[in-house]
């Protein structure tokens, strides 16, 4: 049974760096899913964020994020990352990760999801 655990957030300035981690735990192994991050603002829909494969060779963003989050995954670590820099308080919201078989950017092709983690970012 695949777990994700999201760890990593917290109350930053605007402006702050911050990284998220995702563990990953199941029967399969963690280099046979692609990762996802995606996040909810209070009273918003799930917005995708970012999106890596297997190796970690090819990664996808979205438009409110590129340039400024990179997305990156030690398999060694059954871990993926979300570095966030730049943040701002529309970045503000809870942060999931998610994993499936191919990457994805579409909330309903995750299978796995994680807990999430609250980040919030103040003016």
């Amino acid at each position: 049974q695949v777990q994700l655990v999201e760890s990593g957030g917290e109350l930053v300035e605007t402006g702050a760096s911050l990284r998220l981690s995702c563990v990953y735990s199941g029967g399969s192994n963690f280099e046979s899913y692609a990762m996802g991050w995606f996040r909810q603002a209070p009273g918003k829909e799930r917005e995708f964020v970012a999106t890596i494969d297997w190796t970690g060779d090819s990664t996808y963003y979205g438009d409110s994020v590129k340039g400024r989050f990179t997305i990156s995954r030690d398999n060694a670590k059954n871990t993926v990352y979300l570095q966030m820099s730049g943040l701002k308080p529309e970045d503000t919201a809870v942060y999931y990760c998610a994993a499936d078989r191919t990457p994805a950017i579409r909330e309903a092709d995750f299978r796995y999801w994680g807990q999430g983690v609250q980040v919030t970012v103040s003016t």
